[in-house]
This record gives structure tokens, sequence and C-alpha cells, in this order.
């Protein structure tokens, strides 16, 4: 605008060194300024406009050329083996087919439709230095299940070699300026690296490698190295103090391990670390994941392969990391990808396409297997419905057959998956007690979903559901690795705020728990010195559940729920089923061996916040007997004013189940990673449930 107030009309006239085109041996017509509405176009800003130099040429289509040129030579001639090298698919201005001059036929490239069009049609947004993209999948069809080299055009610029080192390094800032903006490289984390030329193009190596501790959203080409192969520096970035990525000796690991490998690519994806703690024991060596359709994307790998991908524990810094990611490539050489537990991914592939697109693969896996860990499944088995299998292959997998010898012959080179078998080993009960600190162990062979059960369903099969707590709720080791470190930790501080009062009765209550023990119990036989914290600590360190004990343990927990410091888990299945059964109008109870108090506590404070409306009051505990009495669940039964049968109890633990079963209820077994186990007659006698929804179904 003008100080006036008036708009300012401006006038695009071409440079006065363009050639004028004449149409009949007249200059072209000049071209109109711009009017009020070009004027009011939106600004131009780096997402939706590639190049500051672009403004200076008019772009035009093919048949536009072809007319101008039966003008200028005069009749009709339509020499089309003349056409412009823009036309090839994937040429344009990235690819350095930039009209030479201006022309009358300018389109206000990407605004106008025309522009658009010009855009998508020939214009990549991506910088390259091939003279075509490169396609996953060299030597295969599009029917082929396994992908696994690229399909490269040559590059356009071996004879300018300051040319191909400054398009790659404006490529690198690209990348990390794209996988900032997917979450994968905030506060200056992760990095890409690249290498062009090779024996394969009779020249050395280039290497270019991003900075460290720059801002990925905000890098430029100017701010990458360019290495040889022994990471001598060959050309240093343009802007001043700049130290090369903490990632570099490993990026050079697996460019020497991996030879076919030209771009490296590191990010701090909250998935890929997720992924990395899914078993909580956090000492698993690899993740396994297997029958999902982005397989495919990853590379030596079909939808129905096993993937596994190596874990490797972090370092205080990643040149330490450098032996650990050599070794797991060895072992793992078919996985284009590291996990660095806590960390993040190293991924890698023949080209800067396929290391992306692997990448973002490996990712969406990630995502995935945190996610059907949350819904008690486990990306790692092989699925007992829903994948075509022809009657052969389900007559194995109801028999066993095939057994870890077995070997797929899809090119995969993939480790036989988890074949379903009907009897796992392992015998006895299983029982750990509810709610009173049991650990997490291994039960991967509970998860593998055996067979196929009849599960009974809401609202039709019954009305009421009866739910234990831990292992079927709640993780089996909340208690154990939140609630009871909460309570040693914080003891001595929590009996600083007590009354004197308070203390006599406690200390009452804890001595009157030690002499209700056996006289050969390990507590009677300690030492103890008659203070609250000697006992607690040492029937905590017992696992002794006694009422003095559990007294203590309730109103200190209350107090960390109260705070904030605590949090109750839920799995993420819980409170959709807690809607679907609310909308079906059925009756959702908890019987846990934990006081109502605690039930109440846990409930009230979850990820999810208050979800006790839902049970309406409806808590029962041990006042109602044993959880592994027949009777207990009658007593239940008909204090809900209904027959033993009308009731679905759900649980983990066997003892557990057989009682219920004994009252006359529909049990139901509970399976979640961690939980206690499961004998074989237990898995061949009741349904099977990895997620609380399965109970979840239609009345009719």
């Amino acid at each position: 605008m003008s100080s006036s107030g008036s708009k300012k009309r401006v006038s695009i006239t071409a440079p006065s060194d363009a050639p004028t085109t004449r149409l009949g041996g007249k200059k072209a017509a000049p071209r109109r300024s711009m009017g009020p509405r070009q004027q009011s176009l939106p600004a131009f800003t780096p997402d939706n406009y590639s190049s500051d130099e672009d403004d200076k040429f008019y772009h035009e289509d093919a048949a536009t050329k072809r007319k101008k040129k039966k003008t200028t030579m005069g009749g009709d001639h339509d020499n089309t083996n003349e056409e412009e090298k823009g036309d090839d698919p994937g040429s344009g201005w990235t690819n350095g087919q930039v009209p030479p001059q201006f022309t009358p036929t300018m389109t206000l490239h990407p605004y106008t439709r025309s522009g658009r069009l010009m855009l998508y049609s020939h214009h990549r947004r991506w910088i390259n230095f091939q003279s075509s993209w490169s396609r996953i999948g060299k030597g295969s069809t599009e029917l082929d299940a396994v992908h696994k080299e690229s399909s490269l055009g040559q590059s356009i610029m071996t004879g300018c070699l300051i040319e191909e080192g400054k398009t790659v390094r404006a490529l690198v800032a690209q990348l990390c300026e794209r996988f900032y903006k997917a979450g994968w490289a905030t506060g200056t984390g992760g990095g890409v690296s690249i290498r062009v030329g090779g024996p394969a193009e009779h020249r050395p190596y280039r290497v270019f490698v991003a900075p460290s501790g720059v801002q990925k959203e905000d890098m430029v080409g100017d701010d990458v190295f360019e290495l040889d192969m022994e990471r001598n520096v060959v050309s240093p970035p343009k802007t001043p103090n700049l130290r090369q990525s903490a990632c570099t000796p490993l990026w050079y690991v697996v460019y020497k391990r991996v030879p076919t490998a030209m771009c490296v690519i590191h990010t701090h994806s909250m998935y890929a670390q997720l992924a990395t703690l899914l078993d909580p024991t956090e000492q698993s060596d690899v993740l396994r994941i297997t029958h999902l359709e982005m397989l495919k994307g990853v590379g030596n790998h079909s939808y129905d392969s096993v993937l596994e991908v190596p874990i490797i524990d972090n370092r205080p810094t990643e040149d330490l990391l450098a032996d650990q990611l050599d070794a797991a490539i060895l072992k793992y050489p078919n996985c284009n990808a590291v996990l660095v537990r806590r960390h993040g991914i190293y991924a890698w592939g023949d080209s800067w396409e396929q290391a992306k697109a692997q990448c973002e693969s490996f990712d969406y896996l990630f995502e995935t297997a945190v996610k059907m860990k949350g819904m008690g499944l486990d990306s790692g088995v092989v699925p007992v419905s829903g994948t075509y299998r022809n009657e052969e292959d389900v007559k194995m997998t109801m028999e066993g057959g095939g057994g870890e010898e077995e070997k797929k012959d899809d090119g995969s080179n993939s480790p036989p998956a988890k074949r379903q078998k009907t009897e796992v080993g392992g015998g006895g009960s299983g029982v750990a007690p509810a709610f009173n600190a049991s650990s997490a162990t291994n039960n991967d062979a509970d998860l593998e979903c055996s067979r196929k059960t009849d599960i009974p369903i809401v609202p039709r099969d019954a009305k009421v559901l009866l739910l234990d707590i831990e292992g079927t709720t709640t993780s089996i080791s909340f208690v154990k690795d939140v609630l009871f470190p909460y309570v040693k930790k914080n003891l001595t501080s929590y009996i600083d705020t007590m009354s004197d009062e308070e203390k006599t009765t406690t200390l009452a209550e804890l001595r009157a728990d030690v002499d209700a023990l056996d006289a050969n119990h390990v507590v009677k036989q300690m030492n103890l010195n008659d203070t609250i914290v000697d006992i607690v600590t040492a029937l905590m360190d017992s696992d002794v559940k006694a009422t003095g004990l559990k007294s203590l343990q309730g109103k200190m927990w209350k107090s960390g729920y109260a705070s904030g410091e605590l949090v109750g888990h839920i799995y993420s299945d819980f409170l959709p089923m807690l809607d679907w059964c609310k909308d079906n109008y059925v009756k959702v109870c908890i019987y846990s061996s934990g006081s109502i108090a605690a039930q109440k506590l846990l409930f009230k404070h979850t990820e999810k916040g208050d979800i006790t409306e839902y049970f309406g009051g409806r808590h029962f505990d041990t006042t109602s007997g044993s959880k592994k009495e027949s009777s207990s669940y009658q007593t239940i039964a008909l204090a809900l004013g209904v027959k033993p049968e009308e009731v679905i109890f759900v649980s983990d633990l066997e003892a557990e189940i057989y009682a219920s079963r004994g009252a006359g209820m529909r049990a139901v077994v509970s399976v979640r990673p961690g939980n206690a186990p499961l004998s074989a007659e237990t898995k061949g006698e009741f349904p099977i449930v990895r997620s609380l929804l399965q109970l979840c179904g239609n009345a009719n």
C-alpha cells in the first residue's frame, strides 16, 4: 500500500538481456502488469515455493513450445523428435531442466492452475543428483513379495563435482528438515549421511555428513561436511565453527560393513525408542514383528516374514556404540536397521530414497508394535486368524507342524515364524499373588494364540463382568515395580509426618503381623530392631502379606496418588471396554486381594483419569473370602443378586480360574505380557483373551 492508501500496481517485465520473441516479424506485445487479484496472492514460503531463482523463468508446456516452433519456422512442420527434455518423466527444474530464457507464457508457479499443473506434471519436490527417481525394487515386478535393491538413474553431475557437492549438501539439509517435521530430529538430534561415486562410477566415494548441534529444521547445504572414506575432511562447511555429527563414526561402520549402503539415517523417533522397551526386562537383543503389510517396505521381507530388528544398549556417547553396531549388523544381515535402546534407530539403504522409505516403514512398524502391546497383542506372533491360509496351512498350524526347522522359500531369508502349538511345556500352576507385588515373567508361549477358543461375550452371554486387577486390567508388575518401591523410598519421610499416636498404633499393628507368622518364618529368625522402618522392610523383603503392613502401605499410596507422584496403570483396551459395557448395560465389578480402598485409589488416579464411576461401588476383596475358594465366588454372586452362571470372571491366575468355575461362573483367562505362564491343561480347558475388548460383542 502507498502512503496515500491506494494499491501500488507492479509491472513484471523481462530482463533487458532476455531475447525478444517475434511473431510474424513483429515484437510480441508487452505483458500486462499485475492486477489486484494477482497482487493478493499469498506470500512465498519455503513450504510452497521451492527455489528463490525460479521466479526468473517462464514455464511453458510442450504444446506451447511446438506451436511456437511452428510459427517461428513458418508452416505446419512439427518436429516432434526435437521435443524439449523437460517432457521426460521426472525432469524439470529440480533436475536442471529449466527453460533457458523467458517466454510470454509465464505461469505464476506454483499459484495459478497452469503453474500447479506444471509443478505436479514434471517437477519433483525433492532435490536430486540422479537423472531419474530411484524406484524401490530393482529387477522385480509389482507382484513380487520381497524388494531388495533400488533401480537408480545415472548421475547428471559427474562432470561438475562442485555442482554435485552443492546438490547433495542441499539434499542432506532438505532431509533433515523433513525428519524434524516428522518429530524424528527435535532438539538438534538425529542426522543424515549420503555418499556418492565409488567403484561403479570409477571414482572415489564422496561422503557428506550433517553437522552436530545445528537446528535440523534450519539447516542449509553450507552446514554440511564432505569427507572421504577415511573420514578426512575434503571440504569443510562454509558455516564456521561447526563440528561433524556425533553419528559420523557409526555411519562409517555401516558404509564399511554394508558396501551397497549409500545413505544412513539416524533418528530419535519416539516409537523407535518405545519399541526397545517392549521387553520390560530390557534384556532382549531383538524385536520381532510379523504379519504386517509394511514389512515389505523395510527390504528383504514380505508380509508373512518375521522381521528381526537387533537392539543394542545405549552408551554415554555415540562413538562408543560402534563395536555393538558392527556386531549387530553381522548377526542380522537381512535387517537394514539397528535399534539403540532408549535412544533411536540407525537405518540405511542403497540410495537415499530407499533409506528414507525404509526408515519410514520401520517407524510405522514400531508404532504398530507399541500399540499392539497396549492391546495385549504381540507383534512377533503369527495371528490365529485374520490372514488367509489354505487348508494344509491350517492343518499344520493346529497340529503344531513345521517346527522351528521350517524354512521359508520366498527369498526373504527370514527366520521361521512362531507356530501355533496346542501344548507348551513348563507345567505347574504358575500361581502368583494378586495385588501383592508379582514380578513379570516370560510368558511368550501363552501370547502365541495357541488355538481358537469360544470366548463368552457381553452382553450376549452375561450381563455381569467380574475382573481381577493385576495381569488383567493392570500390568502384573505395577505393584512390584511402582507401588512397593514408592513405599520403601518414602517410608522414613512419611513416618516423620505421623503423629506420636499414629506411630504407636502403626508399630503395634506391625508387631501383630510378625507375631502371626509361623515360628519358622524367616522374619522371626531376624534380629529386628523394634522400629516401623525395620519391620516394614523385613516384611516386604520376605513378601509377607499382612493386615498392618497393608494398612500402612495403603495410607502411603493414598498420599502418593494425591500428590500426583503415583499414577495407576491400566491397559489401553480397558477404558474402551468399560465404555462398551456402559453402553450395553453390563455391570463391571472388581475382585482383587488388594483392599477395596487400594482398588479405588488405583482406579481414581489412572493415566486416563478417574474411572471409578464405571464400577458403581461394586468392589470385592478378600473379606468376601479367598480368591482360591469357590465359596468366595458364590458369596459375590449372592451379593450381586445374580446366579453364578450369569457372571463372567476374568483373571490371570489359574487357581482363581478353577475356583470360579467350581462356583458355576464362566471363567476366562487373561494373558498379558509378563503374566505367570499357563499350564497346558489350563490352555486346553479355558477360553483365553489377550485384550478385554475380545469380551465385547453383539447381543444377537
